[in-house]
């Protein structure tokens, strides 16, 4: 089967390969139809290995039909649409015990520590699988996963009605948070960029307010729109190494700051600040399906989400060129899917 393996930086080659196992206990084999690109995939090809395992096949954003299920699992026959999560754990340990199974003390990922979606085949847990409705496409599931980190993002931020938040960052993973804290109800709801097309996209996911960084001064601006006390949360997107500092001058005393955009290098914060004013200061970790992927996909299906981020998609052949690469060099325009099966 062709799939697209992590070698090494640079190198991500289309190749054969050969089809996984039958599925074990617990398992499904998937067709992969879709498969998303995200900030991850590009990052382990410009500069890794960073999380990878390499060789490995690289995707955790994926969708497919059931081909077999293993033994032990009922819930999705043959020719069943679904969706998978990213991250294996082993539902035994004390944190899985707790529910928060993204902090698992065996949690291996697919497309990272075991072959992941961007193949033709692709096993996967039964238990990290949803189903897909009927009115949910290939494109827009392949977001399920993405979305689902959002909402987990928002959630670690407390976001919700009555609580005003600020989105550092609208390109990528924070367009779907943008997505995210709108669905959970925040209000005003106010995304921070440089960049007027993806401002343009966060209005329309449901940000009540835009804020251009290079126009305005950005902290004040948020300042003003919440009555000068700042945000209840603001959640940092964008991994830019100022802003982490700048969460700080946009939230309000005892309010929340998450912090999601990943760091090239550490980062200096005011820790007086965050000790004086009583903020909480949250790091998130990939998402919980228990608590986060269904609610993603009944969220992607119910509204227009997936139109109003998607990018291009295209073949698996192009996935450097016309994935890796502009990801890696910040100029992709919206979410990427690729179509393993097809030519796109």
């Amino acid at each position: 089967m062709k799939a697209a393996v992590f070698h090494a930086p640079g190198d991500v080659r289309i190749e054969t390969v050969a089809e996984p196992s039958p599925p074990g206990p617990g398992d499904l084999l998937i067709k992969v139809t879709k498969a998303a690109v995200c900030g991850t995939d590009s990052a382990e090809w410009d500069h890794g290995p960073l999380l990878a395992r390499p060789p490995v096949v690289l995707g955790h954003e994926f969708t497919g039909e059931v081909v077999a299920a293993g033994p032990e699992n009922s819930g999705f026959p043959a020719g069943a649409r679904v969706v998978s999560g990213a991250g294996i754990s082993c539902g035994r340990c004390e944190w899985c015990a707790a529910g928060r199974t993204n902090l698992c003390a065996s949690y291996q990922t697919l497309g990272l520590h075991r072959d992941g979606g961007l193949a033709e085949l692709v096993l996967s847990p039964a238990s990290i699988c949803r189903a897909v409705p009927d009115g949910l496409d290939d494109v827009g599931a392949a977001m399920a996963q993405p979305l689902a980190v959002a909402l987990h993002a928002a959630r670690r931020g407390r976001v919700g009605p009555g609580r005003s938040c600020a989105v550092i960052g609208a390109g990528g993973i924070g367009a779907f948070i943008v997505a995210a804290a709108a669905a959970l109800g925040a209000t005003p709801l106010i995304a921070v960029d440089i960049a007027e097309g993806r401002l343009g996209t966060a209005a329309a996911l449901g940000a009540t307010h835009t804020v251009n960084a290079e126009r305005q001064d950005a902290a004040r601006t948020v300042q003003a729109i919440t009555g000068h006390e700042g945000a209840h949360v603001v959640i940092e997107a964008s991994g830019a190494p100022a802003s982490p500092a700048v969460t700080l001058t946009m939230v309000r005393r005892g309010g929340d700051v998450v912090i999601v955009g990943l760091q090239p290098r550490p980062s200096q914060i005011d820790l007086f600040s965050v000790s004086s004013r009583e903020v909480g200061l949250h790091g998130t970790l990939a998402h919980v399906c228990a608590d986060d992927l269904g609610e993603a996909v009944s969220l992607l299906a119910r509204t227009s989400l997936a139109r109003t981020v998607l990018g291009d998609v295209i073949p698996l052949a192009d996935l450097v060129e016309r994935g890796l690469r502009p990801l890696a060099e910040r100029k992709a325009n919206g979410k990427i899917v690729v179509d393993v099966q097809g030519s796109a």
